[in-house]
């Protein structure tokens, strides 16, 4: 006797495919059985393509996530980079920061410079390459981060918010030492580069020179500690040249000339 087979229909499929977590057959069964219904294809074809599809839906929303996650600044394509206002690294250089073995070696970065130089644009471009290669990277402010540090004892977001910097290969701090930090925020800093050191590489910006940074952290000792972490495997990059936003600048009122009665 010939077991019976179940009548399926498509919400059924959906409830299945749900369950299994399966989205893209789930949002797509019904043009993936009309599809099939026309091309008729093979039950290996039809259960590959199934897969493969899946298998490229789920890599997308993957790519989507962490590049929410790495909060980036609008902009910051490296393959627009412009030289023409930025001294101090060759397109050769930036190219071999673009291949990111130095990540995958936890090497830390430092772009250090005045304002308008590319510091930051570079900074935002090596985690938008990062996440495009599958790390999870984060861009965040000095600013922001020690709001983090500030408020991880006693706000639930801030402390989801630290642990997931915890969870980073890449990290970039924009500029940082800008402003003088409290005791308690310098040490709080320190404390997270110590447990990110070896285990996440971290890109910093900065307008500062390290011998500057004692004079921020007003604490010697705290600051030789910081950098002896952050200066063991890295590379520091002087930028100099003219401002790009300065020379870029726009604005939105109309200029008349004023009529003379």
């Amino acid at each position: 006797m010939t077991a019976s087979v179940p009548n399926l229909n498509t919400e059924e499929l959906r409830m299945y495919a749900k369950m299994l977590r399966l989205s893209n057959l789930r949002a797509n069964c019904s043009d993936i059985i009309h599809r099939a219904q026309i091309d008729k294809p093979t039950y290996l074809e039809l259960i590959t393509t199934i897969l493969k599809d899946e298998l490229n839906t789920r890599q997308k929303n993957d790519l989507l996530r962490r590049m929410r996650q790495a909060k980036l600044p609008k902009n910051c394509d490296l393959d627009h980079f412009d030289f023409n206002h930025s001294a101090g690294i060759t397109k050769s250089q930036l190219q071999q920061m673009r291949e990111l073995v130095w990540l995958d070696q936890m090497y830390n970065v430092i772009f250090m410079g005045p304002s308008g130089t590319g510091k930051t644009f570079m900074t935002a471009g090596l985690i938008r390459d990062a996440v495009m290669r599958g790390y999870r990277a984060l861009f965040i402010t000095m600013e922001g981060l020690v709001n983090i540090l500030r408020m991880k004892e006693v706000s639930s977001s801030a402390m989801n918010a630290y642990s997931s910097i915890l969870k980073c290969n890449l990290i970039g701090i924009d500029d940082i030492m800008l402003m003088p930090m409290k005791k308690e925020e310098a040490v709080a800093f320190f404390n997270l580069v110590n447990n990110l050191h070896e285990k996440t590489s971290i890109i910093i910006t900065t307008n500062k020179a390290p011998t500057e940074w004692v004079e921020i952290l007003q604490d010697e000792v705290l600051a030789a500690a910081l950098l002896d972490r952050l200066l063991y495997r890295c590379d520091v990059v002087k930028l100099t040249g003219t401002s790009y936003r300065m020379e870029n600048r726009s604005g939105f009122l109309t200029m008349e000339k004023e009529e003379r009665l």
